[in-house]
């Protein structure tokens, strides 16, 4: 797949499906900077009604793709091939006004020196496509245990901090107005 593609481990893939246990059942799974596609591919498996992918490695993609056909998964999924930006602002885009946002669960994770992807990726989600979030959306971004991102990004979040070996689970919600 590249140099750039790091897989989730099946330690914290495993950790963050038993937190998102609760919420996967019929979710719409945004599966961003997706690689080999395990992460939304395990959402499938446990019982995502649907989960789109974002990748725009070649690379990746043939491996997303022969993941897809190796499983025998033909349904349920579909594949955004464009660099994460892009692709958010299409579906943005795409968007009819006054349709309800559609995904309930987003996951990123970038290459890990990629820094201002995260940045990028999670201020266009807590901003200009925060209307892709349907209400009660969870935004989860994997990172380095010790690379500090931020605890907001517009109207995103963080409300829980996973830490496991070198590698991190920040969890974002969009935050609810203060009410004096």
């Amino acid at each position: 797949m590249g140099l750039a593609t790091r897989p989730t481990s099946d330690r914290l893939r495993e950790t963050l499906f038993n937190v998102l246990a609760p919420r996967i059942q019929s979710a719409t799974f945004l599966d961003l900077y997706a690689g080999s596609g395990a992460v939304g591919m395990e959402a499938l498996s446990r019982g995502a009604a649907r989960v789109e992918f974002v990748e725009k490695a070649p690379a990746a993609l043939r491996v997303l793709r022969g993941n897809l056909e190796g499983l025998g998964v033909s349904a349920g999924f579909q594949i955004h091939s464009a660099a994460v930006g892009t692709a958010l602002r299409r579906m943005k885009a795409a968007c009819a006004p006054g349709r309800a946002a559609h995904f309930d669960l987003v996951f990123l994770d970038p290459p890990y020196d990629a820094l201002e992807e995260y940045a990028a990726t999670l201020g266009l989600l807590g901003g200009a496509a925060a209307g892709l979030l349907a209400d009660g959306a969870m935004v989860i971004a994997e990172h380095r245990r010790k690379q500090r991102i931020e605890g907001r990004y517009g109207a995103l979040e963080r409300t829980r901090l996973l830490e496991q070996g070198d590698a991190a689970l920040s969890f974002y919600a969009v935050a609810r107005p203060f009410a004096p």
